[in-house]
């Protein structure tokens, strides 16, 4: 067993667990879509057994309170844990930290970045008290924007490492990578979170989107003349103080800009194994750790080393550096030492050798009836923008994709590799081709052509700045966001239309609160199985809706929510 399939498959090695929460869905971001009055599901939150929050409220004539009709009898109770709003979106912990100190000791923040929410649990009821008094009597800002309080319904957040002692830490962070435009590797992670405390090993995983998990080093210091080393057990205070300093500096901020939000929380295992050194995991104790194969025996000498020099050390290229902010920077939190870092330039090509080298992706294992171009395209779009499909006839079920650009088919590979479709798994890898070049075409089962060019289609996802923006990069989940459907649409319709197209039909349904407006509605959809999910996507993803009287069809649009459940 590999080493990333002995962590998802270990104890610490699963996703964290998704806990029920419904925050203030107002709030929430749009996933995609052309429509800005269209809404999106936003990432569930991280409390255990929350009551829905949805009609919070928070004014300048006393704290909030749930509305219900006017009557005063369903306000929140007092709880140590304060529901925070409306921050900004380059807030991160050690912002929250700074602005609300004042009111007491925090012993717990959880932040919810794609919401612009996060949620505060202070050691004392009496301190969330005087914030949620104070935030209704007067503005108080964090990170230079006003934001605003009130009780939660729970009355402790949950730890992922479920300690009964509210201030427990863990020299182990678990990373998660939301919205991960460009590739995570080791480097990347190793260059953002070694300025605060000394690295000691890391480790990948990628089965429900992009995770890690950080172990911070121990401390040597050099007393009266006598070298000190601590002990590597978990309870040693210097290395869980590194990593509550890296999650209060980064907790919620971006790796690159708009894009790769880290959502941080300490993690259940008090040490990491490593038994390799590559882009998916590494210990900085053992720099030349490698995977030997078994049973091979003694391996043979290699005259020029393990690798060329121009290879650097780590055979990755060199760090990329870190970009300092200014000293008056509001990310200086005063009272802790943590580093003024929050900025990181773009991925340099040469830090990502093992990765995508190659804007074309190659697609093996598609059903021969029911995938075509268009199929694949509406599949993949979620991912990159798509210039050319084309289905290769030596080899039946299989297609070559050219992405924008090998980005894109790092994500496609990431989040689509060995999923299922139509019965099928998929197999997508990198191609050894640069381009796909139209030759061969021939006509496939279902009638379609074996090559289409998609370079000029409006259904790209990301073909500006601001559309890009727009998107969450998310893994295949039972959960599908709709958009740009017209307001007459019912859910019949919708359950209707994927029996016409012989797919699964979803077995909840909730429709997002539309603007006065707005043309258009969004909602969510949930099925049985991420399968369902998946082929519901790859047929009915921009599907012409055409209404009596109307001028131009609406286009359907569908993408993975960021929900797991409804």
């Amino acid at each position: 067993m590999s080493l990333i399939e002995e962590y998802e498959e270990g104890e610490y090695g699963r996703a964290p667990k998704r806990l029920k929460t419904a925050e203030v869905e107002e709030s929430e971001e749009l996933e995609e879509g052309e429509d800005s009055d269209s809404e999106s599901a936003g990432l569930p939150g991280d409390v255990e057994n929350v009551e829905a929050e949805k009609r919070w409220t928070a004014t300048k004539y006393g704290p909030a309170r749930l509305q219900d009709n006017g009557d005063d009898s369903h306000r929140i109770a007092q709880s140590p844990v304060v529901h925070v709003r409306g921050l900004c979106e380059a807030v991160v912990e050690a912002d929250l930290v700074e602005a609300l100190e004042k009111f007491g000791p925090i012993c717990y923040v959880m932040m919810m970045p794609f919401k612009r929410q996060a949620l505060v649990e202070f050691e004392m009821v009496e301190s969330a008290d005087k914030c949620v008094l104070c935030g209704s009597s007067e503005a108080v800002y964090i990170a230079g924007q006003q934001a605003f309080f009130n009780y939660s319904t729970s009355k402790r957040i949950t730890r992922p490492t479920n300690s009964d002692n509210p201030n427990s830490g863990n020299k182990v962070l678990l990373l998660s990578i939301q919205n991960p435009l460009y590739p995570i590797t080791t480097d990347v992670l190793y260059t953002v979170c070694n300025p605060i405390g000394s690295v000691m090993r890391i480790v990948i995983f990628k089965r429900n989107g992009i995770q890690a998990m950080v172990e911070y080093l121990f401390i040597q210091t050099l007393l009266e003349g006598i070298l000190i080393v601590y002990s590597l057990t978990p309870h040693t205070f210097e290395s869980i103080e590194c990593a509550q300093k890296a999650k209060a500096a980064l907790n919620g901020a971006d790796i690159y800009a708009g894009c790769c939000t880290l959502k941080i929380e300490y993690a259940r295992p008090t040490r990491l194994n490593v038994i390799r050194n590559d882009n998916e995991s590494w210990d900085y104790t053992k720099p030349y750790l490698v995977r030997r194969d078994r049973g091979k025996g003694r391996q043979r000498q290699a005259i020029l080393g393990e690798h060329p020099s121009s290879y650097g050390d780590n055979g990755y290229g060199s760090h990329c550096p870190l970009l300092p902010l200014p000293g008056n920077s509001r990310y200086k939190l005063s009272s802790h030492d943590i580093p003024e870092v929050v900025a990181y330039p773009l991925p340099q090509s040469s830090a990502y050798n093992n990765h995508a080298s190659s804007s074309v992706a190659m697609v093996s294992g598609l059903h021969a009836t029911k995938m075509n171009c268009t199929r694949i395209f509406n599949l993949f779009c979620l991912y990159g923008n798509i210039e050319k499909v084309k289905f290769m006839k030596s080899v039946p079920g299989t297609a070559l994709v050219e992405m924008g650009d090998e980005y894109a088919v790092d994500r496609a590979i990431t989040h689509l590799n060995s999923i299922k479709v139509f019965g099928k798994r998929l197999n997508v890898c990198v191609s050894k081709q640069h381009a796909v070049i139209p030759s061969q075409v021939f006509e496939l089962e279902d009638g379609n052509s074996s090559y289409k060019d998609f370079a000029m289609t409006r259904n790209n996802r990301f073909t500006s700045q601001g559309q890009a923006s727009k998107n969450i990069i998310q893994p295949p989940s039972c959960v599908l966001h709709y958009y740009n459907v017209p307001p007459c649409i019912s859910e019949d319709q919708l359950l209707r239309l994927c029996s016409e197209h012989d797919v699964p039909g979803f077995t909840k349904f909730k429709m997002f609160d539309a603007k006065p407006s707005s043309k258009t509605i969004s909602g969510l959809l949930e099925f049985d199985s991420k399968t369902h999910a998946v082929e519901v996507l790859t047929v009915l993803n921009h599907y012409q809706i055409r209404i009596p009287n109307g001028s131009n069809p609406y286009t359907l649009k569908l993408c993975f929510s960021t929900s797991s459940h409804l």
